[in-house]
Formats: C-alpha cells, sequence, structure tokens
C-alpha cells in the first residue's frame, strides 16, 4: 500500500488502515460516526485538517441493482444515528470511506477502507462540497455513487448529545491511531517520501520520534521514550512530544 504511494497520499492512505486494524472486524453501533470523529483528530494531529461530510451511498452491482445506505435526512433515535457519514480533507482534497466494509458486498472485495480523490469547492457557509453533488467511486465491480446531504446533516452529528458525550474518547483514541503513524512512515523506504509530504507537522513528528522504542500503557496509550525539554528520557504521548513554536499547531484548531 505504502511503497507506491505519492508524497501526498501517504498520510491519507495509512490512517484508515490504521483505524480499521485497531477496530480489528468489530462493527459497533455508529461505526461511521466514531470513525469519522477518531479520524478527524487523528489526522489533525499529522496536521491534516479533516472534516465531516454526511451522504447518501448507493452501492452499484455490473448488472445495474443495488442497495442505498445512508439518508440525505439522517436522524438520530435514540443514541444510534441513521445515516452515512464520510471524511473530506480540503487541503488534499481527499475523500475517506474507513467503515465502507460494514456493507457486505463492498467487504466481500476486501480492499479495505475507501480514499479516492475528489475535487471540493468550499461554500461560503464552511460546508466542503453543495448539497446534492455526488462523487462517484469505484470499487472491484461496484460502482459507489455518494450524494451529499447538506450542513444541517453534519451538525446534527457533532451537535448530538451522544457525540459530545465521547469527545474525549474521539480524540484519545484518534491520538493513539495517529502515533502509529509515524511508526508506519519511518521504515527504510517510505521515511524519505514521508518528510515530502505537505504537512510540516508530521514531518516535525518524525524527526522527533526517529527510531525510539513506543509502546502501550497500561490505559491503553500509545508512548515514545523521548528526551524531555531538560533532557531527561520520558515516556511521551504524541500530543506531549515537544516541538518548535514555528510547527502549526493541531486540527482541528478551537
Amino acid at each position: 500500500m505504502l511503497e507506491h504511494a505519492k508524497p501526498d497520499q501517504l498520510v491519507e492512505l495509512v490512517l484508515p488502515y490504521l483505524w480499521a486494524a485497531l477496530v480489528d472486524g468489530r462493527v459497533p453501533a455508529n461505526v461511521c460516526v466514531d470513525a469519522c470523529l477518531t479520524l478527524r483528530n487523528a489526522y489533525g494531529q499529522l496536521g491534516a485538517r479533516a472534516e465531516l461530510l454526511a451522504v447518501d451511498l448507493a452501492v452499484q452491482h455490473k448488472d445495474g441493482g443495488g442497495t442505498r445506505y445512508g439518508s440525505l435526512t439522517a436522524s438520530w433515535t435514540g443514541t444510534s444515528w441513521n445515516g452515512h457519514c464520510v471524511l473530506v480533507l480540503p487541503d488534499s482534497e481527499r475523500f475517506v470511506d474507513a467503515t465502507v466494509e460494514q456493507f457486505e458486498e463492498v467487504r466481500e472485495i476486501g480492499m479495505g477502507p475507501m480514499v479516492g480523490k475528489v475535487a471540493l469547492s468550499t461554500r461560503g457557509d464552511g460546508s466542503m462540497m453543495e448539497p446534492g453533488a455526488q462523487v462517484v467511486l469505484r470499487r472491484g465491480d461496484l460502482l459507489l455513487r455518494y450524494t451529499v446531504a447538506g450542513p444541517g446533516a453534519v451538525a446534527s452529528i457533532v451537535e448530538h448529545p451522544e457525540a459530545a458525550a465521547h469527545a474525549d474518547d474521539h480524540r484519545r483514541t484518534g491520538v493513539n491511531v495517529a502515533s502509529f503513524a509515524p511508526v508506519a512512515l519511518r521504515g527504510e523506504g517510505v521515511r524519505g517520501r514521508a518528510m515530502q509530504a505537505p504537512y510540516p507537522r508530521l514531518r516535525a513528528l518524525l524527526r522527533a520520534v526517529g527510531d525510539a522504542p513506543y509502546e502501550a500503557d497500561e490505559a491503553g496509550d500509545v508512548r515514545f521514550r523521548l528526551p524531555d525539554q531538560d533532557g531527561r528520557e520520558q515516556w511521551m504521548r504524541l500530543d506531549e512530544i515537544p516541538l518548535p513554536s514555528s510547527v502549526p499547531a493541531a486540527w482541528p484548531r478551537l
């Protein structure tokens, strides 16, 4: 996967696969919501801006039949969100569906998360794409047609008490997912290209982490053994690693 990726594709590709590996086949309720909010934080830790996009998804077979998932008017039923959502990375115009394999016909192909290139046109209200706009991607013999819901659908996700109640979990898990990125990207044949990626924060983290050992603590948080500002070695989370003041802050920036 990473061996043939271009520098500007490495971050977009690696994080959805790292998230999928951590989930390890589990499909919890609200899987797309949890994945998007987690990966939004993970991308942000590496300096890549990512935003949610609520969509309707039609999966079409080569014989013309298919199934529709999600909704253009998605809503909550108790603590369950009835819809589908993805991420867009506006600075690189990438479209990420980390949970596309929750749908059986897509899962049978076995290619993992969906990452595609898409033309974005940010509107005055801050939304990434016009409501009703479509993104069409191919997965094997399937045609995946995503239709964008209005900005109110995204607000219904992020402003709901269920999302707010798990905000700290999404951030913590996002930091842990992002922590594996420097490990995956420091390998021979990959690090040089990763250092060309258009994300100053990622490049600074790669330099800071280097070949440092890492492990998960008792709470499950990934930590690297690195010298602190006084030169004493400490076990640090990715978001605790001191970086030069010139390095951009992580997203989201409140």
